[in-house]
C-alpha cells in the first residue's frame, strides 16, 4: 500500500502546482490502490449488502483484483447496472431512490475517488467545507468562529436533485483539461 500513497502523493502535488496527470486510466492497473480502496470501504455498514449481484466484500480476494485489472488493461470491463431500491426520507413521508452497484463497481470507483481526490483536494477553497475528507459543518462552524466577524445569519441550502441535473459535459470537459 506504500506504492499507492507515493502515487498518491504524486497526484496531490500535481495538483498543488495545477499540472496535467498524465496517463491516469494505467493508474487503474496500480494493485496497491485497490489495496487501499478496500481497506477504506471492507469496514462500512453497507458493505455486506448486496447490489446489483451476489458480490460482497467478503468475497474479495487478489484473484478479482488481478481479473479485474485485466479486463481494464484489455478495455473489456463492463459495469453492471445498479440495483435500485427505494428508502424512506428521514423526517418526511417519501421515499428517496438508492442504487447499489456491484461490489466490483464500488471497487473500481473508490479507486477512481481516491485519484481524483488526491489530484483537486488541493485546489479548493480552504473556506470550502461540503463532502471534504475530514471537513464538514462542524469545521465550518469552527472557521467562522475563529475568522468570522459580525455574522449574524447562517442559511443552509440543498439544491434538490443536484447531482441528477449536474451538467455532465462540463464534468467531462473539465476531466480533459486536467487528465
Amino acid at each position: 500500500m506504500r506504492k499507492a500513497e507515493t502515487l498518491l502523493n504524486i497526484i496531490r502535488d500535481r495538483g498543488k502546482r495545477g499540472l496535467v496527470v498524465k496517463d491516469i486510466y494505467r493508474m487503474l492497473y496500480q494493485k496497491d490502490l485497490y489495496l487501499t480502496a478496500y481497506a477504506k470501504l471492507y469496514k462500512n455498514n453497507g458493505a455486506m449488502t448486496k447490489g446489483a449481484t451476489m458480490e460482497t466484500v467478503d468475497g474479495m480476494s487478489m484473484e478479482k483484483i488481478n481479473n479485474l485489472i485485466e479486463l481494464l488493461k484489455f478495455e473489456r470491463y463492463r459495469w453492471t447496472p445498479v440495483r435500485r431500491i427505494y428508502i424512506p426520507k428521514k423526517g418526511k413521508n417519501q421515499m428517496r431512490s438508492l442504487g447499489l452497484p456491484s461490489y466490483s463497481d464500488k471497487l473500481l470507483q473508490e479507486v477512481i475517488r481516491l485519484i481524483l481526490e488526491a489530484y483537486y483536494e488541493p485546489q479548493f477553497s480552504e473556506s470550502s467545507h461540503g463532502f471534504r475528507p475530514g471537513r464538514g459543518c462542524h469545521t465550518a462552524l469552527q472557521m467562522v468562529a475563529q475568522k468570522g466577524s459580525g455574522t449574524k445569519w447562517f442559511i443552509e441550502g440543498d439544491i434538490k436533485a443536484c447531482f441528477d441535473r449536474i451538467d455532465h459535459t462540463v464534468l467531462i470537459n473539465i476531466l480533459k483539461k486536467d487528465f
